[in-house]
This record gives C-alpha cells, structure tokens and sequence, in this order.
C-alpha cells in the first residue's frame, strides 16, 4: 500500500484523515495485509485485508450517497509500545458533518483496541476490536456513553 509509518502517532493520524477524506486505499494502508477486526457492525469478525477493503468501501460508499463526512476523535487514549508490538485503547468518536452546510448532524462513540505491529520499518494495525457497551434489559447498544 505504500504508505510507512514510523510511529503509533502517525498510524492513528492517518486513520483520522483517511476516514474523513473517505479514502479507502489510504485507510487500508493502515492495516497489515493479515488484518483480524472484531467490529460491532453486524458481523462477528472481518479476516484479511481484502474483506476490509469490501467493507471500508460499502462505508465510505454509504457516507458519500448520505452527503456527509466524519470527523474522528480518539479520546482517553492509553499507548503502551516496544520495538516491535504496540497495544492502544480508548474511545473513538465519530461524528457526522453535512459535506454541505458542515452542520453536525450526529456521533457515536466506540471503545476501540488496537493491536500494532512494526514491520519492515512501518507500524500497522494487525488487530481491531470495537465494541458498545450493551442495556441488558433491551439488549441493544448503548452509542453515548461517554
């Protein structure tokens, strides 16, 4: 994909801006091509960079026929890194803008864990896990917790 990254810092700008510009092959080179995501978007889990690539384009996709673009903030981020394998968590908003007016129309908030891995030179995501915390008595997530 090209892009390198030389620190964890770079790779979570580069999610930010890719999101926010819609960018698929931008957001992908984020990802290590064996890329293992556990999502709360309707499946259980996403394997290989491939099946990513089908679901980050549908997203982008969907955003684009809606009118509107994301902005990402990670909040209460907790990085802890050696040479060769990182592990960051947090919360990750996004928040919906009107491509239009810049009107913000809506956000939801994740809890987001990453697992990285430095790889010839570059740090990328190898492993995703986003999750909701769930209302037990309706069984349905709970978006704005924080």
């Amino acid at each position: 994909m090209g892009s390198v990254f030389h620190n964890v810092q770079s790779v979570l700008e580069n999610y930010q801006s890719a999101v926010h510009e819609k960018n698929v092959e931008k957001f992908l080179s984020t990802y290590a091509s064996d890329i293992h995501i556990y999502d709360c978007w309707e499946n259980w889990e996403c394997i290989g960079i491939s099946a990513w690539r089908e679901k980050a384009t549908e997203w982008f996709n969907s955003l684009s026929d809606e009118g509107v673009f994301l902005k990402v903030d990670f909040n209460d981020l907790v990085v802890e890194a050696d040479s060769y394998i990182a592990f960051v968590h947090g919360a990750v908003t996004f928040a919906a803008h009107n491509e239009d007016s810049g009107e913000k129309l809506r956000q939801i908030t994740n809890r987001f864990t990453f697992g990285l891995k430095k790889e010839n030179e570059s740090w990328n995501i190898k492993h995703e896990h986003s999750s909701l915390p769930i209302n037990i008595e309706t069984g349905k997530g709970i978006f704005n917790l924080k």
